[in-house]
């Protein structure tokens, strides 16, 4: 008995690499599992659901396969694939999760997340945030053409990037009372995410519970399994 979590593998056509490493993941590590729970930036940017492009296919594809196989999938959006939506999620057949979800891993109340909701100090990115989940914004951006949307995402991806640079290593980490706070409305014992690209399992020895940040797939794989007797946060070359 095992489950899988990944996140931030920021998959895009640019770099096959990385995308070869989630295929052989699929097909080697993740078949068999309880479960497997992805959460959120499995792309660098996801223009919508209807974007049917070479890599996104592949992508669904694995999923499916994966399923169908026997091991249910779960995906939590990021700030980078937000979008993703029903017609994703019947597609490849994985399940949408919420922005925050608790689940009962093998015994122990957990908490699943991305992670950027938990980054309070960032407080511009937060106001973005908010407003790009509208839904009414949302409706009307899918409504534009697809040739479109692309190129705004492109416009607004590249400004991210150049925001990130100049951006304090403390404001994009998770605020603890953030933490704290979410932990308690869900009761839970344990807490994943991704986002911030630090992988480690930190203790909260004083509450009893645990915080476990998974890791980007630039230049490694980062996959946290757990079993009933043990948790394990690995790394694989790609």
């Amino acid at each position: 008995m095992r489950t899988l979590f990944i996140s931030d593998l920021h998959l895009t056509p640019s770099h096959t690499e990385m995308t070869e490493a989630f295929i052989r993941f699929m097909r080697e590590d993740a078949p068999g599992a309880d479960a497997l729970y992805i959460l959120g930036d499995l792309f660098e940017f996801w223009v919508g659901d209807d974007d049917d492009s070479p890599l996104n296919q592949t992508v669904i594809n694995e999923i499916r396969t994966l399923v169908e196989a026997g091991t249910p999938c779960f995906f939590t959006q990021g700030n980078r694939d937000f979008l993703v939506g029903k017609t994703f999620e019947q597609k490849s057949g994985a399940t949408l999760l919420n922005d925050e979800t608790l689940i009962d891993l093998y015994g122990t109340p957990t908490l699943l997340l991305h992670g950027d909701t938990l980054c309070t100090d960032d407080v511009k990115y937060q106001k973005f945030r908010q407003k790009v989940h509208m839904k009414w914004l949302q409706w009307v951006y899918n409504h534009i053409p697809l040739s479109l949307r692309r190129k705004l995402v492109k416009k607004v991806q590249s400004n991210a990037n150049d925001e990130k640079q100049n951006k304090s290593y403390d404001i994009m980490d998770v605020n603890q009372d953030a933490v704290m706070d979410a932990m308690q409305r869900h009761n839970a014992q344990l807490m994943i995410h991704g986002h911030t690209h630090r992988p480690n399992i930190h203790q909260l020895d004083e509450h009893n519970m645990q915080r476990i940040v998974l890791g980007d797939w630039y230049k490694q794989t980062s996959v946290l399994e757990i079993t009933k007797e043990n948790t394990r946060l690995y790394h694989s070359p790609l």
